[in-house]
């Protein structure tokens, strides 16, 4: 009889040391856990389109939705910034690569001279499984429309190009989309510190998607 009530006070003990542990870690793993700023109007979300990756697949809203993105705009003849960017895109694409919770969508600027095979012998040269970062063309018009009032991108000439056209977006900054459709951040694509600062920030965004879960 003894045995049990000790066997008892010992089974009660470790519940409520149990319980105690648990919510000092929901204590600390909310007070760590860093909501990241939603940008634009409220109530903006990035809308509806349909653009060609480099296999040829037309990718839609459809197949992005309820992911993380980090979309950027480039062109593959950039002599410029382009270069520096995507090196550094390696680095976001490795942190999560085979997890394709995580896209990159590189979209091109020059649809023109950016074809499907274009672009396709441009991704070999990062390795870039196309089912994880989609580099895309397609309609002018809808690109740059993209650029502007979904992805909310900063828009900067590249003077290093000869062939720009008057309405030629160029940037250098990438954007952060969350599950639903919202812009969650934008970063400088040529600054080591920012990319890092971007892939901390996907993690987060990993976090939060997780505690809406539960």
């Amino acid at each position: 009889m003894k045995k049990n009530k000790n066997t008892i006070i010992l089974l009660s003990f470790f519940i409520i040391l149990s319980a105690i542990f648990m919510g000092y870690y929901y204590k600390v793993n909310q007070e760590t856990r860093r909501i990241l700023p939603v940008l634009g109007n409220p109530g903006h979300h990035v809308g509806n389109f349909s653009f060609i990756n480099q296999d040829g697949k037309t990718i839609t809203n459809a197949d992005v939705k309820g992911k993380i993105c980090v979309v950027e705009y480039f062109f593959a003849t950039c002599r410029g910034i382009c270069p520096k960017m995507n090196e550094h895109m390696v680095k976001v694409y490795q942190a999560f690569r085979g997890n394709n919770h995580i896209l990159i969508l590189s979209h091109t600027v020059d649809p023109k001279k950016d074809t499907v095979q274009a672009l396709k012998t441009y991704s070999l040269k990062y390795d870039a499984d196309a089912k994880q970062w989609m580099f895309l063309t397609g309609d002018k018009k809808a690109l740059y429309n993209m650029a502007r009032y979904d992805y909310l991108v900063t828009a900067v000439d590249d003077t290093t190009n000869v062939d720009i056209q008057s309405d030629f977006i160029h940037t250098k900054y990438w954007v952060l989309v969350d599950g639903n459709g919202e812009v969650r951040g934008s970063y400088d694509g040529t600054n080591i510190g920012q990319v890092n600062q971007l892939i901390g920030d996907i993690k987060e965004l990993q976090k939060e998607e997780e505690h809406e879960k539960h």
